[in-house]
């Protein structure tokens, strides 16, 4: 068993980032590859990590793939989708960071502390991402055109791009590390079928500027089970509804901060 760190009395507690990971049965048998991903991050002297793991259901299908490391809380919840499950983990984030970590997914090495060093060192900055790779059933990798360079995004620049190219984000919302009161503030994931968390990278985008590491930070695996290759996932009509209320809250929050919106 992998031991949680143990902390000399009369030290500092210390500061703590919460991965955050919805699962559901499908993808339960990848959670220990995404366990030892975790387990592999290196964060500098301080710093711990605590991996909030929920079930998007009551099953018995997934309890026996969580890892047995004290570093984990695993909870269970009648299911309503990823988002609520995410949102409900927020319950056991106690840090000041929350890092994202769907269930099938891996991080790469250095890319916690990488995202946490992007914010550390900006406190002006409410969140990061980094580049992402597809992890292909072969093993392989392949990447995206169009990533941003290293470095900054500017309030809004998520939306103008997601806008101009037929909804689909320079930066991936799977890659997501935010403050946890930012997160909170904006009420976790949107309430929809699906793309909930494109509506919170752009929730984000719309009030706080973000960053953007060039170097790989997660491999996106791409498997026959996965929710997003399922067909009600692209449904046109539902796509459009979808990505409708994406954009027109992130519009609604950018007025709000401009002083352009105001309650009646």
């Amino acid at each position: 068993m992998s031991q949680a760190p143990h902390h000399h009395e009369g030290a500092p507690a210390p500061r703590r980032i919460t991965v955050v990971t919805a699962v559901h049965a499908p993808s339960a048998r990848f959670l220990p590859e995404a366990h030892r991903s975790l387990a592999a991050q290196e964060l500098p002297d301080g710093w711990e990590w605590r991996w909030v793991i929920r079930e998007d259901g009551t099953t018995d299908a997934v309890r026996p793939h969580v890892p047995d490391d004290e570093r984990i809380v695993f909870r269970q919840g009648r299911p309503g989708g990823p988002g609520v499950a995410r949102t409900l983990a927020l319950a056991d984030a106690d840090g000041e960071y929350v890092k994202i970590l769907d269930a099938d997914d891996q991080l790469t090495p250095g890319a916690l502390a990488r995202d946490l060093a992007a914010l550390e060192a900006r406190p002006d900055l409410g969140w990061a991402t980094s580049r992402a790779l597809d992890l292909l059933p072969d093993g392989s990798t392949a990447g995206f055109p169009g990533d941003p360079d290293e470095g900054p995004l500017e309030r809004g620049a998520v939306l103008a791009h997601f806008t101009a190219h037929d909804h689909r984000a320079q930066v991936h919302p799977a890659t997501l590390f935010v403050r946890r009161e930012l997160l909170l503030a904006l009420g976790g994931w949107m309430a929809l079928p699906a793309s909930e968390d494109t509506g919170l990278l752009l929730a984000l985008d719309a009030v706080s500027r973000g960053w953007f590491t060039a170097e790989t930070g997660l491999l996106y695996r791409k498997w026959d089970g996965q929710v997003t290759g399922q067909a009600p996932h692209v449904d046109p009509a539902e796509r459009r509804a979808r990505m409708a209320v994406v954009v027109a809250r992130a519009h609604a929050l950018a007025g709000l901060r401009a002083g352009r919106t105001s309650p009646r």
